[in-house]
């Protein structure tokens, strides 16, 4: 199969009618070019249209160093590459903005063939990465899935749902909270003849057990105080498509009645009603509890749990396929991207290590919550273990010392010997150390270190 070449697209800020704009065009053939004069233009642009590659040409005039971070920080996706006056690069702040946001820069004048390769090397990530997001191509057909994973256990899981959805009879999702058991409804429901229909999700432990009668099946003007309408229960909204029950082992039995009654009869009655409604209708049920007990404790009724699961499948949880966690960091690393501290890179060995060795008991929502946290806390170019928190797990050195307590020793070393060569002067030590003055406030405090 030929792969198209992607069109070269270049968004370029800088002020219109500059001998820079003007020599854009023509230093760049082949590129569609779209030349915006300051930083709100360019937002209004990349609102509508989608460009890979930025260019930051004679942008001194255009806005303040503050204005421009914030601007790079949320157009994060876009490969940028600067060009400034070289005066500029004695600034901290912009030494900073570059490093942590472009992919490469130039000083004046530009020379143009060396711009070429920048943006051809820019040109050429931004396609990367467009690809690694695109759907995989199965037989001919668009194969999208929202159960990220390479390991053995994801493998089954997934074999099973591709069974599964063919087939339309009820599922029991099985598995621990935080596992993804709602991202495994949904992609039974997206393989299945139901996929262009509606998929209604509803948590049964969230809702008041007063509400959830009403909530499920409707009901008619006039059932109750404050009932001033007919209202379609989530049952009857989910016809034609699939009804995804999340906990269901929390549902009280008298609404497990009605819900047997349903998935025998394929019809309902609105609260308050006196006519069937049929419901063309697929129930997927997931919990976390073990149902089997829970019939033989009186608080599940049997009938319904054979109902149920017609055809139980089990998401596994986190600590039994370890060997995605790179994959998934990556993954939520960059859909949080927009979050994270600006002059964070990504996730360190030693991370990956300290998260292989800890057991996830709140699955992927934990280590989603986990990652997010560090990365907007994260004081270094790359997330650390200490970033994360991990209860018990500690990075482990052959001579038994801690790694980030010696990263930490190292980094209070650094900082009071700068401050000691620079009089405790707080810029000059900032540039010094290569960080910004805020950052180093921050590290101060982090340290207990006063001037």
């Amino acid at each position: 199969m030929r792969i198209p070449v992607p069109i070269k697209r270049l968004i370029c800020i800088t002020r219109e009618g500059s001998a820079h704009a003007r020599a854009c065009h023509g230093v760049l053939p082949g590129w569609d070019v779209c030349v915006v004069e300051h930083l709100a233009a360019a937002r209004k642009v990349l609102s509508q249209q989608h460009y890979g590659v930025g260019l930051l040409l004679d942008s001194s005039d255009s806005a303040d160093d503050a204005e421009l971070e914030r601007f790079l920080h949320q157009h994060h996706h876009v490969r940028w590459v600067g060009v400034f006056d070289a005066h500029r690069l004695v600034q901290p702040a912009l030494r900073e903005l570059i490093a942590a946001h472009l992919v490469d820069f130039h000083t004046l004048p530009v020379d143009t063939l060396r711009l070429q390769h920048s943006l051809g090397h820019a040109h050429g990530m931004a396609s990367m990465a467009s690809m690694a997001t695109r759907p995989a191509l199965h037989d001919g057909a668009l194969r999208v899935s929202h159960i990220d994973g390479a390991s053995a256990a994801i493998a089954r899981l997934r074999s099973h749902i591709d069974k599964i959805a063919a087939v339309d009879a009820p599922v029991l999702i099985c598995g621990e909270s935080g596992s993804g058991k709602e991202l495994a409804a949904q992609e039974i429901h997206l393989r299945s003849p139901r996929a262009t229909g509606p998929f209604i999700a509803i948590n049964c432990a969230a809702m008041a057990p007063a509400l959830i009668h009403s909530e499920l099946f409707g009901h008619e003007r006039g059932a109750f105080t404050g009932a001033m309408r007919d209202k379609q229960g989530l049952l009857e909204a989910a016809s034609s498509g699939s009804i995804f029950l999340d906990e269901i082992g929390d549902l009280p039995l008298d609404l497990q009645a009605s819900l047997l009654r349903f998935l025998q009869e394929r019809v309902i009655y609105r609260v308050g009603g006196t006519r069937t409604i049929a419901v063309d209708a697929r129930v997927i049920t997931a919990t976390h509890v073990d149902l089997p007990q829970a019939v033989a404790d009186g608080r599940f009724r049997e009938d319904l749990y054979y109902r149920l699961s017609v055809f139980p499948i089990r998401v596994p949880a986190l600590r039994e396929r370890k060997e995605d966690l790179p994959l998934l960091t990556d993954l939520i690393f960059n859909k949080f991207a927009s979050e994270r501290s600006p002059q964070l890179k990504g996730v360190s060995r030693e991370a990956l290590q300290a998260m292989a060795r800890y057991d996830w008991p709140g699955n992927v929502r934990e280590l989603i919550n986990r990652l997010r946290r560090a990365m907007v806390l994260a004081e270094h170019r790359l997330v650390m273990p200490e970033d994360l928190d991990l209860p018990g797990v500690g990075p482990i050195c052959p001579n038994g010392v801690g790694l980030g307590t010696s990263r930490l020793s190292a980094e209070r070393v650094a900082i009071g010997e700068s401050l000691a060569r620079s009089g405790n002067n707080i810029s000059r030590a900032a540039r010094e150390l290569g960080v910004s003055r805020m950052t180093l406030y921050r590290l101060m405090a982090k340290h207990e270190i006063s001037v």
